[in-house]
């Protein structure tokens, strides 16, 4: 008996490492892991895609761009795209409910064992289809040519010179209703948190140890006007953290049905390429991540780009209009 307690301890230990991962993978960068559950991703209704698409007045064209050769894979490393959209059940989805204003990177490399989450500025000026533009606009392209994922993977493999393996998408809502369905999540903050403009209403949160729910959460992340996107994109990767090591102390044994609950939600809230039947890789790379604390770094004025007007539009761009400082960082941030 004690035999069959000690197995069962190591597999609900083993579980719990692999869902911490997976929150991580969703909002990070990874998207899934093996888990005995069945897993549907989410099928974009194509009549209301259409129906968006007809209803777009313009899109942002610009000059012609150069086209970098493909990466290819690495045997030691992984690199997963994030993407966060508004999506189109928003009240503003008119105005952009398939733009990605989240987007990261999610790397690993298993040789060294060390682990970075790269946030990716959504008005850097990009190559998307031969034509440069803005990088939120790239997967709603690629869903216009009915190919998100992948165009968003080809895409963002010429930014970073890296292969991406894979491609997780996921809207703001889904992100509010995870949250909710862990109970909450804590972060600290070491100076107050104000937004008096955007939401119509002041939002405040105070300096100190905090517990936010979904909505309070999604508020922070989404908060912008008093400060930038770019402390905007680290409130993210604060939040997603927090979402993270909220999953690690989660108890399979103890509350079996919440756990599954949470787990339905995710599978029912994100849209990814990876399949997680075939996983054996994954699990052997969820013990690697779990020791190791990812870099964290959001790409900048203050490092890597300058900003711009193209056409009376704000853009960023790379210092010294080079991307190569950019696909350097990508290379070597994992080494």
């Amino acid at each position: 008996m004690d035999e069959l307690n000690t197995l069962q301890e190591k597999k609900s230990k083993r579980k719990l490492a692999l869902l911490g991962l997976l929150f991580l993978f969703i909002l990070l960068g990874w998207g899934a892991v093996k888990l005995g559950l069945a897993y549907n991703t989410i099928e974009v209704n194509t009549a209301k895609e259409n129906g968006f698409w007809n209803r777009v007045a313009t899109i942002l064209t610009f000059s012609q761009a150069q086209e970098e050769p493909t990466p290819t894979p690495e045997e030691n490393r992984t690199d997963i795209l994030v993407l966060g959209m508004r999506g189109l059940d928003d009240p503003d989805a008119e105005q952009g409910g398939l733009l990605t204003d989240t987007i990261l990177l999610f790397s690993h490399n298993k040789q060294t064992n060390k682990s970075a989450i790269v946030s990716i500025p959504r008005d850097l000026y990009i190559n998307i289809g031969g034509k440069m533009d803005k990088a939120n606009t790239g997967y709603e392209k690629g869903l216009a040519k009915k190919d998100g994922l992948g165009y968003s993977r080809r895409i963002f493999s010429n930014l970073t010179g890296v292969h991406i393996d894979n491609v997780v998408v996921f809207d703001f809502s889904s992100f509010k209703t995870i949250i909710d369905d862990l109970g909450g999540i804590d972060i600290h903050l070491e100076k107050p948190f104000e937004e008096n403009d955007q939401w119509g209403n002041s939002f405040y949160i105070p300096a100190g140890e905090n517990h936010l729910n979904g909505e309070t959460a999604l508020y922070y992340v989404r908060s912008r006007y008093s400060t930038n996107d770019f402390d905007r994109s680290r409130r993210q990767q604060q939040v997603i953290m927090a979402i993270k090591d909220k999953v690690m102390k989660l108890n399979y044994i103890s509350d079996p049905i919440k756990t599954l609950e949470i787990i339905n939600s995710i599978r029912k809230n994100i849209t990814t390429d990876l399949n997680i039947f075939d996983s054996k890789t994954i699990i052997n790379l969820a013990k690697q991540v779990n020791n190791s604390q990812p870099a964290q770094f959001v790409m900048s004025t203050e490092n890597l780009l300058y900003q711009s007007i193209e056409n009376k539009v704000y853009i960023l761009l790379p210092k010294g209009d080079d991307y190569g400082d950019i696909r350097k960082m990508f290379k070597e941030i994992v080494e």
